[in-house]
């Protein structure tokens, strides 16, 4: 038997379902701030996420499936959307004269790590980006687009803010902190190697050793410029005058390089520890970066299984959707088939091609979580009709087939 990769998994039965649901929450929310779809590929240049991303960061440094293709070009599984989204922009040369474009994305994204719960090297993101826009009311309506994404999924979220300053208040920081650390021993081999690509990864840094050696470093938030201050400060305003609830964190600093101003996480213990679920921020200077004409970007990806299993673990019960349509004996089945295929022109339908007991349809139909329960017997037959069941509230008729779309 050939098997999935380790790391890799299908999406079936409850957990597609799961799927499905998070998508068409996050698709409607996004469409109603004014976002639309688009569709990078999964297989990119190396040197797109190399440039990016930054070599600072896990994802270059151990996690990028990256080959060698036949032409001879080093490519690689895309490990996150940002980095496509701004080449597609780039590419389309929106960034001549700074078009606004706002766009949503969904799908696989490949990091090679170790697979464990909520962490596959296939898994998915929803994710969002909004280019040419430098107004900080945006940032706030990036992260409200979150909040009522979480709101509607109903899953209790923290919110934590940061501001990583811009090319103006950044550097001089970056050289305050290289002298702290320059005088502090005893930090982690990831700490050593990202001190002298960018700095202010140690920052984030998840071991308690060197979370100890930091208590007394540089913050960025007592180092900010006036214009990075004041729009932090906006930021926090506006989040308050819609009844957003966060906190302030001085070492959020994403995994990503190519963040500057803005940066937020949404957490949640609902999955055990306290885990983050989404996150994003401002990456203004990554347009340049790629090539393109200085501008202003901003976005957020989410964990789809990190969501999933908040969802299972719930044990929410989704909604049930369909019609199962079936009979109870062979000749009827070409007359059921005919209204199926009727049917099929505005609503899903489930046809059992085989003839069963009443009670064997009705547990089929509850498994497959339809709706509404159609059968045709001797008696529905003879009189152009079908047995009506609602599944949900244990409604049941008899309703004749000359009505049966009316009534639906």
């Amino acid at each position: 038997m050939i098997n999935a990769l380790k790391g890799m998994k299908d999406l079936t039965d409850q957990s597609a379902k799961y799927y499905k649901k998070i998508i068409e929450v996050c698709e409607d929310v996004a469409n109603n701030y004014g976002f639309e779809f688009i569709n990078t590929p999964h297989l990119e240049q190396s040197i797109l996420f190399k440039r990016s991303v930054g070599e600072s960061s896990d994802i270059v440094g151990k996690e990028m499936y990256e080959f060698i293709d036949k032409g001879g070009n080093e490519v690689c599984m895309r490990p996150e959307g940002t980095a496509g989204a701004v080449r597609a922009y780039i590419e389309k040369k929106f960034d001549k004269n700074i078009s606004i474009k706002r766009w949503f994305y969904h799908g696989s994204m490949f990091r090679y790590e170790r697979p464990q719960k909520g962490r596959l090297r296939e898994f998915h993101q929803f994710g969002v980006e909004s280019f040419g826009i430098s107004s900080v009311y945006e940032d706030a309506s990036i992260i409200l687009m979150l909040a009522e994404i979480f709101s509607r999924l109903d899953i209790k979220f923290k919110l934590i803010i940061n501001s990583l300053g811009c090319s103006k208040c950044l550097p001089p920081y970056r050289e305050k902190l290289i002298d702290y650390l320059d005088n502090q021993e005893g930090f982690c081999e990831d700490c050593k190697r990202r001190k002298n690509l960018n700095p202010i990864r140690v920052l984030d840094c998840k071991n308690e050793q060197c979370q100890n050696l930091l208590h007394q470093a540089p913050l960025l938030e007592k180092n900010l410029c006036q214009c990075c201050l004041d729009d932090f400060n906006h930021l926090q305003s506006i989040l308050k005058e819609n009844e957003i609830d966060f906190t302030l964190d001085s070492k959020l600093v994403r995994g990503l390089d190519y963040y500057s101003k803005t940066a937020f996480e949404f957490i949640s213990d609902e999955i055990g520890a306290q885990s983050a679920i989404a996150g994003g921020g401002r990456y203004d200077r990554l347009i340049e970066y790629l090539g393109g004409k200085s501008g202003f970007g901003i976005g957020f990806a989410m964990g789809i299984e990190r969501i999933m299993a908040i969802l299972e673990q719930k044990e929410e019960k989704l909604q049930r959707e369909g019609i199962y349509l079936c009979s109870l004996d062979e000749i009827y089945i070409s007359k059921i088939f005919k209204i199926a295929t009727k049917l099929r022109k505005n609503y899903k339908v489930l046809l059992s091609y085989d003839a069963k007991k009443l009670a064997k349809h009705l547990e089929n139909a509850d498994k497959a979580g339809v709706k509404i329960f159609l059968c045709m017997g001797e008696n529905e037959f003879k009189n152009e009709s079908l047995f009506y069941k609602n599944l949900e509230n244990k409604d049941e008729k008899t309703i004749k087939i000359s009505d049966l779309e009316q009534f639906l």
